[in-house]
């Protein structure tokens, strides 16, 4: 029986480092790419205006979401003749999920029901303590970042003072060997 529990540990364990292995970031590419929920999307608002947007997945950083906005700004400024542009609205949205799960691993010698708990009375109903509640589960907390701005892009010198103006070629310098590129196939 004891050789049977470590066998199973191990599998799991396996399992769980297989598993783990296949998370990747969100890459820098186009939403809805190749099956991916996360990207980058742009909308023309005005001939040198536009909306854009990245969203990355549970184990994209904020970091790596930012980065790849502003890089996707600089790239549609050049692709469309432009030298800089400046972001008029700029945010990073952050979706915070909480999973439970059991754990495989847990034994309750009195059995999945049977433990102490407390009612009390707060803020006009009752309440339940339990000192053990949560004893068999796995609470993980997942969060996916999207970031979102809009742009005017201009001709020429990036103006001077402006803190919210990007050159953008350099933008593209800088930043294009620091974003997470789609693995090559």
């Amino acid at each position: 029986m004891r050789n049977l529990r470590k066998t199973s540990v191990l599998v799991a364990l396996a399992g769980a480092l297989a598993l783990g292995a296949c998370a990747t970031a969100t890459p820098y590419q186009p939403a809805g790419l190749n099956g991916q929920r996360g990207g980058y999307a742009e909308q023309r608002l005005e001939a040198n205006r536009y909306a854009v947007s990245f969203s990355g997945n549970s184990v994209t950083s904020r970091d790596q979401v930012e980065m790849s906005l502003l890089l996707r700004s600089a790239e549609l400024t050049v692709e469309n003749g432009y030298d800089w542009f400046a972001t008029v609205t700029r945010a990073t949205d952050r979706d915070t999920r909480f999973y439970s799960t059991p754990d495989p691993f847990y034994y309750d010698r009195y059995g999945p029901y049977w433990g102490p708990s407390w009612r009390f009375y707060q803020r006009g109903y009752w309440s339940t303590w339990d000192p053990y509640w949560g004893r068999d589960r796995d609470i993980r907390q997942v969060d996916r970042y999207e970031a979102t701005a809009e742009i005017v892009m201009g001709r020429g010198p990036k103006p001077a003072g402006d803190l919210n103006a990007f050159d953008a070629r350099e933008v593209i310098n800088n930043l294009g060997p620091r974003v997470l590129r789609p693995a090559s196939r």
